[in-house]
């Protein structure tokens, strides 16, 4: 899908001498940026809506990113920034008042140093408020094992995540405690005990969090990124051991989850790792963000819900994972859907267009077939 990048001239901007990072943030928050974009070469490019726009300043030299994004770090981020060539963390602004959060990304591409950052909103909508679908709820209702939120980065995993959790605090009295890097929602503990650790703030990294939060008695735990296997084993083995554990991972949909996941560790440990997730997994939710055809909302997410009913967890156990798509067609009484089922309801409701829906479709002609009334049929997959 081609990026259009528009010219967006603001009036109000200081002129490129007097410019500091935080008159940029605060800028995006003026204009309801959801993403800010900083390259050398180019001037800020802010995300509004899905879609890129330039600032219309002079673009950021090489000396000038450093000076501007540097001050961001502490010594801690400098020292992962030089050894890894990146570092995530996040930054507070104070705006009219207002506090706002961003989860920053401070990277070198072609050896020069650019920068993106996500505002992370405010308050935290619930399910109705995000468009999503009323199972959401039910999968907040587990006493053990673990839900999974899939998707690619901007796909608005997190903030479903937070939703889900918020929810838990509304309606349950439990521990909840989240280890993250960095942490994005701050919550405000209403029924629940919340405790909340950042990586590199709160505790040295994630594994000795982990270690901790054994004897830190949680009932429920948020994670993180799942982003390499010794993060969802320790992830799962909390999920074994008596605790609901959120997480998200970056992949494409909620039955190909399953194989990036078995991608994370060799060969021979796949049996075991199917085993694992067939008696631990709940739910697998896959999301992708769509621009709308209306004002409010702008977007919506497209969710693909994949919960372990028996015939799930029989088709990952004898790896049967072709067949997965087929058992969450037949699994709607579940409250499972896929991509195009939630694609059909936003056509139907006029919030989005079909050549948008057609684009992020992974089906065409079957989204074509259900619009015109045609259902379509599970294959056999017993």
């Amino acid at each position: 899908m081609t990026t259009t990048v528009n010219t967006w001239t603001d009036s109000t901007f200081v002129p490129k001498q007097e410019i500091e990072i935080d008159k940029i943030f605060r800028l995006a928050i003026k204009h309801n940026c959801s993403d800010i974009h900083l390259q050398v070469d180019r001037p800020p490019i802010f995300r509004v809506k899905g879609t890129l726009r330039a600032l219309e300043m002079d673009p950021i030299s090489e000396e000038e990113m450093i000076k501007l994004t540097f001050p961001m770090m502490d010594q801690r981020n400098l020292d992962i920034f030089h050894h890894d060539g990146g570092a995530d963390f996040a930054k507070t602004i104070l705006q009219d008042e207002d506090v706002w959060r961003f989860r920053v990304n401070l990277m070198t591409q072609l050896s020069k140093v650019g920068m993106v950052a996500r505002k992370i909103e405010r308050s935290i909508p619930d399910f109705e408020g995000l468009y999503l679908p009323p199972v959401m709820e039910e999968l907040c209702k587990f006493d053990q094992g673990m839900v999974l939120l899939a998707g690619v980065t901007g796909s608005g995993k997190s903030t479903t995540i937070a939703s889900m959790l918020d929810w838990v605090n509304k309606n349950y009295r439990k521990h909840i405690l989240t280890i993250e890097d960095p942490i994005e929602f701050i919550y405000t503990s209403d029924k629940c005990l919340i405790n909340q650790r950042e990586i590199g703030q709160d505790v040295v990294d994630f594994h000795v969090a982990m270690k901790h939060a054994v004897r830190e008695d949680p009932d429920i735990m948020l994670v993180g990124e799942m982003r390499d296997r010794e993060t969802f084993e320790t992830a799962l083995h909390a999920a074994e051991t008596g605790h609901l554990v959120f997480g998200t991972i970056h992949a494409s949909g909620a039955a190909s989850t399953v194989g990036r996941i078995l991608d994370l560790f060799p060969q021979d440990m796949h049996n075991a790792i199917r085993g694992s997730m067939g008696f631990n997994m709940r739910a697998i939710v896959a999301q992708k963000l769509l621009p709308t055809v209306v004002d409010t909302p702008s977007r919506v997410p497209i969710v693909e819900i994949m919960r372990f009913n028996p015939t799930v967890r029989k088709l990952v156990l004898e790896q049967q994972d072709e067949k997965l798509a087929a058992a969450i067609r037949i699994g709607k009484d579940d409250g499972m859907q896929l991509f195009n089922d939630s694609l059909y309801y936003f056509i139907n409701q006029e919030l989005v267009s079909r050549a948008a829906a057609f684009e992020i479709s992974p089906n065409v002609e079957e989204l074509k077939m259900q619009l015109k009334g045609i259902n379509v049929k599970a294959a056999a997959i017993l």
